[in-house]
């Protein structure tokens, strides 16, 4: 596993509060959790409490690049298990599940609303807009406190486009397209590359491959052998074997010179 903040990651980045928080005994957990992950170099992204196997905490988190690897979900389950055995913020017993965001992640932050512009996301709001508490839409950006969103959902008459104040949103969520999914691979795979170049396991990229212009062909040149070895022209052809014949029948004079 690399360090989450080596080379220049932003600081603020990293400290930005989260927008949306959650209540009761996830807010314990989220205070014992939310400074180990950031003093490790990673964000808290939400905590969720269910009834699964009696009882399950999940802890949903990420670098401040947005990217996540299973050696990092192990890390901070090593990393955080003491730590909330100690300060106890649940009063039973419990499973302890670390996780990425996943493909169709919450957002909660406003750096999500500007990293994940042009997706489509569904957000319900705290505090109703012009009379609607659900939108979906195409994610604009940010205005100030606000989020823009082209809507999908509006009907006849109704404004296609909508500014939510960000700290009106109660929940706010991906949803799932295939350019969520193809981008979603790419930065996997990209984020997989550079663990294994850092880890040594993968050679770095070639000098020359950084160098290469696509623009000129690739295609091998012909290699031109040297004079000594070159082949003589043939001497076997059909002009020669009737120059042949006609000197056996006396027809060319052998002694006839150039």
């Amino acid at each position: 596993m690399t360090d989450p903040t080596a080379g220049s990651v932003d600081a603020d980045l990293l400290a930005e509060p989260r927008l949306v928080v959650e209540p009761g005994m996830a807010a314990r957990v989220s205070a014992v959790a939310g400074p180990v992950l950031q003093a490790m170099g990673y964000r808290l992204v939400r905590i969720k409490i269910s009834g699964e196997f009696g009882c399950t905490v999940q802890i949903m988190a990420e670098r401040p690049d947005g990217s996540m690897q299973i050696e990092d979900c192990e890390a901070i389950s090593k990393a955080l298990s003491p730590v909330l055995d100690v300060a106890d913020p649940i009063d039973k017993a419990y499973r302890l599940e670390i996780s990425s965001p996943g493909i169709d992640r919450p957002l909660v932050r406003r750096s999500d609303f500007e990293r994940y512009a042009g997706h489509l996301v569904r957000i319900e709001m705290a505090v109703a807009h012009q009379g609607r508490k659900r939108f979906r839409g195409t994610l604009q950006g940010v205005e100030g406190d606000a989020v823009r969103l082209h809507r999908d959902d509006a009907r006849a008459g109704e404004d296609a486009d909508a500014v939510l104040v960000m700290e009106d949103i109660a929940d706010a969520r991906l949803v799932l397209t295939d350019e969520l999914i193809a981008e979603s691979m790419r930065r996997g795979k990209a984020a997989e590359r550079e663990l294994k170049q850092n880890l040594g396991l993968a050679p770095p990229p070639p000098p020359h491959a950084r160098k290469s212009d696509p623009a000129r062909s690739n295609k091998p040149k012909p290699k031109l052998k040297p004079e000594s070895v070159r082949k003589s022209a043939p001497k076997n052809t059909k002009e020669h074997r009737l120059a042949a014949e006609r000197l056996r029948r006396g027809e060319i004079d052998p002694t006839e010179g150039d």
